[in-house]
Protein backbone atom coordinates (compact mmCIF):
# COMPACT_ATOMS: atom_id res chain seq x y z
CA UNK A 1 0.00 0.00 0.00
CA UNK A 2 1.44 3.30 -0.80
CA UNK A 3 -0.21 5.48 0.74
CA UNK A 4 -2.58 5.43 3.63
CA UNK A 5 -5.18 8.15 2.32
CA UNK A 6 -6.08 8.29 -0.89
CA UNK A 7 -9.25 10.60 -2.36
CA UNK A 8 -10.93 10.23 -6.02
CA UNK A 9 -13.79 11.88 -8.34
CA UNK A 10 -16.23 10.31 -9.46
CA UNK A 11 -18.41 13.36 -12.03
CA UNK A 12 -21.10 12.87 -13.85
CA UNK A 13 -23.26 9.76 -14.10
CA UNK A 14 -22.84 6.90 -12.11
CA UNK A 15 -25.04 5.03 -14.22
CA UNK A 16 -24.96 1.36 -15.59
CA UNK A 17 -23.25 2.69 -18.90
CA UNK A 18 -20.11 3.78 -16.53
CA UNK A 19 -20.87 1.03 -13.43
CA UNK A 20 -17.98 -1.61 -14.94
CA UNK A 21 -15.41 0.80 -15.80
CA UNK A 22 -16.09 2.50 -12.30
CA UNK A 23 -15.67 -0.80 -10.23
CA UNK A 24 -12.63 -1.47 -11.44
CA UNK A 25 -11.42 2.32 -11.06
CA UNK A 26 -12.86 2.23 -7.06
CA UNK A 27 -11.48 -1.06 -6.49
CA UNK A 28 -7.98 -0.37 -8.01
CA UNK A 29 -7.93 2.71 -5.96
CA UNK A 30 -9.03 0.96 -3.00
CA UNK A 31 -6.76 -1.85 -3.18
CA UNK A 32 -3.72 1.16 -3.13
CA UNK A 33 -4.54 2.56 -0.05
CA UNK A 34 -5.91 1.84 3.76
CA UNK A 35 -8.32 4.81 3.59
CA UNK A 36 -9.96 5.60 0.42
CA UNK A 37 -11.83 8.92 -0.05
CA UNK A 38 -14.84 9.27 -2.32
CA UNK A 39 -15.71 12.42 -3.73
CA UNK A 40 -19.47 11.92 -5.15
CA UNK A 41 -20.02 16.19 -5.00
CA UNK A 42 -19.74 15.67 -9.49
CA UNK A 43 -22.20 13.17 -9.29
CA UNK A 44 -25.78 14.30 -11.45
CA UNK A 45 -27.22 11.01 -11.85
CA UNK A 46 -27.19 7.48 -9.59
CA UNK A 47 -28.95 4.34 -10.49
CA UNK A 48 -29.05 1.43 -9.27
CA UNK A 49 -25.48 -0.15 -10.83
CA UNK A 50 -23.91 2.80 -9.44
CA UNK A 51 -25.12 2.49 -5.95
CA UNK A 52 -23.79 -1.77 -6.56
CA UNK A 53 -20.29 -0.22 -7.33
CA UNK A 54 -20.41 2.04 -4.00
CA UNK A 55 -22.11 -1.18 -1.97
CA UNK A 56 -19.49 -3.70 -3.11
CA UNK A 57 -16.23 -0.97 -2.38
CA UNK A 58 -17.96 -0.45 1.07
CA UNK A 59 -18.29 -4.43 1.59
CA UNK A 60 -14.68 -5.04 -0.01
CA UNK A 61 -13.15 -2.20 2.28
CA UNK A 62 -14.50 -4.00 5.60
CA UNK A 63 -13.40 -7.24 4.49
CA UNK A 64 -9.74 -6.41 3.86
CA UNK A 65 -9.89 -4.09 6.80
CA UNK A 66 -9.81 -1.01 4.88
CA UNK A 67 -11.81 1.82 4.96
CA UNK A 68 -13.98 3.73 2.79
CA UNK A 69 -15.45 7.50 3.32
CA UNK A 70 -17.83 8.94 0.80
CA UNK A 71 -17.51 12.72 1.17
CA UNK A 72 -19.74 15.60 -0.17
CA UNK A 73 -22.83 13.38 -1.50
CA UNK A 74 -24.28 15.55 -4.64
CA UNK A 75 -28.10 16.00 -4.53
CA UNK A 76 -28.66 12.93 -6.95
CA UNK A 77 -26.64 10.53 -4.54
CA UNK A 78 -28.72 11.82 -1.58
CA UNK A 79 -31.58 11.34 -3.40
CA UNK A 80 -30.99 7.67 -3.59
CA UNK A 81 -29.60 6.97 -0.40
CA UNK A 82 -32.51 9.02 1.38
CA UNK A 83 -35.04 7.03 -0.62
CA UNK A 84 -33.44 3.59 0.07
CA UNK A 85 -32.57 4.42 3.68
CA UNK A 86 -28.72 3.87 2.79
CA UNK A 87 -26.97 6.37 4.93
CA UNK A 88 -26.43 4.00 7.80
CA UNK A 89 -25.27 1.47 5.53
CA UNK A 90 -22.37 3.19 4.40
CA UNK A 91 -21.96 5.53 7.75
CA UNK A 92 -20.56 8.92 6.47
CA UNK A 93 -21.10 12.24 7.42
CA UNK A 94 -23.81 12.84 4.96
CA UNK A 95 -23.53 17.28 4.27
CA UNK A 96 -26.32 18.28 2.73
CA UNK A 97 -26.10 20.95 0.03
CA UNK A 98 -27.51 24.15 -0.43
Amino acid sequence: MSEDVLRIAIEGEMTIYRAADLKVTVLEALRRTRVLEIDLSGIIELDTAGLQVLMLAKQTAIADQRELRLLQHSPAVMEIFEMLDLVAFFGDAVLVHD
